[in-house]
């Protein structure tokens, strides 16, 4: 059981931005097919979720709960065996063993009260369109084989993100993942301890900083 303090953080978020806006948020990859996430919501920003989240991770397991699903997002789950629609009105049973949530309803009050629940339970949560009542946000992507780059403005602009995205889309070679897998087969043969491997790995990609 928590002491006080852990109980009031998980009911009162911090805003994110340190000094001078700086941004504080910790970037983690995660293997969302070891999890179970909880998407409250079937309409346009529900869609665009999940579809963000399914060209990330295309074996995530997810359920979508809403009263309603667009047929667009109908579509979309049927090509993802992983995912499950169910439809009916929120209720706080359905955050019963979930890892993480996202709430993109049209009723604010209902994503507030999803919000709360998910804090009580110390579960991550995402509002749409709310950054205060968000515990992480669903940045840029970028994906190249094995390469993959998260890209954050810290909620402040999602075009900035999305600029930068198709940036390093255009400028990091699509044959950057040959590249990835040769290093790890050299790695592998590689003798000694820890540091020695470390320093032999940045000596031959050392050219990667010119």
């Amino acid at each position: 059981m928590g002491n006080s303090n852990e109980r009031s953080s998980a009911k009162s978020p911090l805003p994110l931005e340190g000094a001078g806006g700086r941004n504080e948020l910790y970037p983690i990859f995660l293997k969302l097919h070891n999890l179970n996430v909880l998407i409250v919501g079937g309409g346009n920003v529900g869609l665009e979720k999940l579809s963000f989240m399914l060209k990330s991770s295309p074996n995530a397991n997810v359920e979508v709960v809403a009263p309603k699903f667009l047929p667009e997002l109908e579509e979309l789950v049927e090509r993802h065996p992983s995912v499950k629609l169910t439809k009916a009105k929120f209720k706080k049973k359905m955050l019963k063993k979930r890892h993480m949530v996202i709430a993109c309803t049209s009723d604010l009050k209902v994503n507030k009260r999803v919000f709360e629940l998910s804090r009580k339970r110390y579960l991550i949560c995402n509002i749409a369109d709310t950054p205060p009542l968000c515990d992480y946000y669903l940045g840029g992507i970028v994906t190249k084989g094995n390469v993959k780059i998260a890209i954050s403005t810290n909620g402040k602009s999602p075009t900035t993100a999305k600029r930068l995205r198709e940036f390093f889309e255009e400028i990091i070679p699509d044959d950057i993942n040959k590249m990835v897998e040769n290093l790890n087969e050299y790695r592998k043969t590689l003798k000694g301890n820890f540091e020695e491997k470390v320093q032999k790995m940045n000596e031959i990609t050392e050219a990667l900083k010119k």
